[in-house]
């Protein structure tokens, strides 16, 4: 059903062979981390890592060692996916050390606080507090806010459009671009992606649904910036790349998303993502189409002065 090269095949076929039988919380964490650890490269020489807090949130800072630029890093802050349920500073270490080491920027990562045990707001609190710390100088880095972007995928492409949405309907300062990759954004459940990819390898539309419903447990009336397609106006946001992969069940979700920025005056790339699937970010070196989506991500990151390379 789904025409798949056969390197992302095998692939897929590794990464399921990591599922359990526990759909608990706790059991879908273990199997998630035990599947991380298997796609996770030794860390790259040149590289230093440091866990700290941000406003009581814990970090992990990616800093090249490279001299310090004089005016501060260059810094991507990224928030890793899992369904707002999963993962946390060691499941993309993958993507982290990637961006760090080729772009030779600074990368921070955020380690929210995790759904169902708390719920929305708590993570996109977490994601404002962190923002909010380095606004005010509380990075043990020096960082160059002017070239501050935020990347997520996943769920994290969800954090970081709130996060977005939150800081401009603030008047806060914003990041200079959003990276959403293959972001669950909370559109309608009629969109032609949920029904045409509801049994997609990796992930499928009753885990979206699942995922969801636990995100938004107890949180009573739907809101923008848990939901970033509920907002009414995209005007005045970050400019943005959106990358979704062809065969995922929020595919239309990053497409629609586009559309309303490029509507309302936001320039808005989005990558089509070609024979992908939902979190193929691990297949890099491994499948050309992922390789290709990273040469994109690295060169438009590049283009928006977000490099020191």
């Amino acid at each position: 059903m789904y025409p798949l090269s056969p390197q992302l095949a095998a692939f897929i076929e590794k990464t399921t062979s990591f599922a359990g039988n526990d759909s608990s919380p706790a059991g879908l964490r273990q199997s998630y981390d035990r599947m991380c650890q298997a796609f996770t490269p030794p860390k790259p020489g040149g590289l230093q890592l440091a866990d700290f807090t941000l406003a009581g949130v814990g970090a992990r800072s990616y800093l090249p060692s490279t001299t310090p630029p004089a005016d501060g890093w260059p810094c991507l802050l990224y928030i890793h996916g899992g369904g707002w349920v999963v993962g946390g500073l060691d499941s993309h270490d993958f993507i982290c050390f990637e961006l760090a080491t080729a772009l030779q920027v600074l990368v921070i990562a955020i380690d929210y606080r995790l759904a169902p045990e708390h719920p929305f707001p708590a993570a996109y609190h977490d994601c404002r507090a962190v923002w909010q710390a380095i606004q005010a100088g509380e990075c043990p880095h020096a960082i160059n806010r002017q070239r501050l972007a935020v990347v997520g995928d996943s769920a994290g492409g969800n954090l970081a459009a709130a996060l977005c949405l939150g800081l401009r309907d603030d008047g806060q300062p914003m990041p200079r671009v959003q990276v959403l990759i293959y972001p669950g954004l909370g559109g309608p459940a009629d969109l032609p992606s949920r029904r045409d990819c509801r049994d997609a390898p990796l992930l499928s539309s009753a885990d979206t649904d699942g995922y969801l419903a636990l995100y938004l447990r107890g949180s009573g009336t739907a809101s923008a910036y848990a939901m970033p397609l509920l907002a009414e106006d995209f005007s005045g946001l970050p400019k943005a790349l959106i990358a979704v992969a062809q065969f995922d069940p929020l595919r239309d979700d990053g497409v629609l998303y586009a559309e309303r920025l490029q509507q309302a005056g936001v320039p808005a790339l989005l990558y089509p993502g070609k024979g992908l699937v939902h979190g193929c970010l691990r297949a890099r070196g491994q499948a050309p189409e992922v390789d290709r989506l990273y040469g994109y991500l690295l060169n438009y990151l590049r283009s928006e002065g977000l490099t020191q390379v």
